[in-house]
């Protein structure tokens, strides 16, 4: 019997042509099916859900616990097809960063623009002591502290809790490790996406200006870290025009020299 190979990009069929792609990095904890329902609310685009190991369908298998391997990986196994946008949310946006500066530095095509949502820039993230050695329900009742309720099954199944929780902890890791590397800023458009509410530093989300040569632009919407489920009409109303917009005819980007000057243009609404 042959092996299942592992699939780490999930998407729905297509019955027409898509305005542009989106691979889209899974925060803390997250799983693809959250970003596939996406798809229903951004038909013009083509909506690509990273399965990381630990995740969905690959449950049993190890995941990873540092960046560097992670983004190995992501290279190494996902063909990302051109023209395309990366979209990440909390941790799934440092990986999204790391991996467009990873393919830059390989002379791999990169993305069109990035999507950047709830996390300061790799600079500028606050030290907050790891969780990942917290037991399961210290665990669970510093995520709900930090960032909400978590689903009822996790309290209820403690088989269910210990399964996904493995996965949750080698994230928290994958953060709690992080050191980011000083490299020359990306070209293409940033995108910064944020809650009102959220613990997260307002200045934290502009500090993301100073890693690309390219168009900036931060948008903060009503809600806290998770302000994507709490307000969905006017998310998705700008995530579609964002990804139109990087779908428009460009004028050649050319390879960055030096660091943008930090000024930002934000937009709260």
């Amino acid at each position: 019997m042959t092996a299942s190979v592992p699939r780490w990009v999930l998407s729905r069929p297509r019955r027409t042509p898509a305005v542009t792609r989106m691979y889209c990095f899974p925060h803390s904890g997250g799983s693809p099916g959250e970003y596939l329902r996406w798809g229903a609310r951004l038909r013009d685009h083509d909506v690509r859900a990273v399965q990381l190991p630990g995740r969905g369908s690959r449950l049993s298998e190890e995941p990873f616990t540092r960046m560097a391997g992670l983004v190995g990986a992501l290279i190494g196994n996902v063909g990302f097809a051109a023209p395309y946008v990366l979209f990440g949310h909390s941790l799934g946006a440092l990986v999204a960063y790391e991996t467009a500066r990873e393919l830059r530095d390989r002379g791999l095509p990169g993305p069109e623009a990035l999507v950047l949502s709830g996390t300061a820039a790799p600079h500028a993230l606050p030290h907050r002591p790891s969780m990942s050695e917290l037991d399961g329900p210290q665990l669970l009742a510093e995520i709900e502290r930090l960032y909400g309720p978590v689903p009822a099954p996790l309290h209820e199944d403690p088989e269910l809790s210990t399964l996904l929780l493995t996965g949750l902890r080698a994230d928290l890791a994958i953060v709690s490790g992080y050191r980011p590397v000083p490299a020359e800023p990306l070209d293409c458009p940033i995108t910064v996406l944020g809650g009102r509410d959220d613990d997260e530093p307002h200045d934290g989300l502009r500090a993301w200006r100073s890693y690309t040569t390219g168009a900036f632009d931060l948008r903060l919407f009503p809600g806290d870290h998770f302000y994507f489920r709490e307000h969905p009409d006017a998310f998705f109303d700008h995530l579609g025009t964002v990804l139109t917009r990087s779908a428009a005819p460009a004028v050649p980007r050319q390879r960055p020299v030096g660091a943008a000057a930090p000024v930002s243009r934000a937009v709260a609404g």
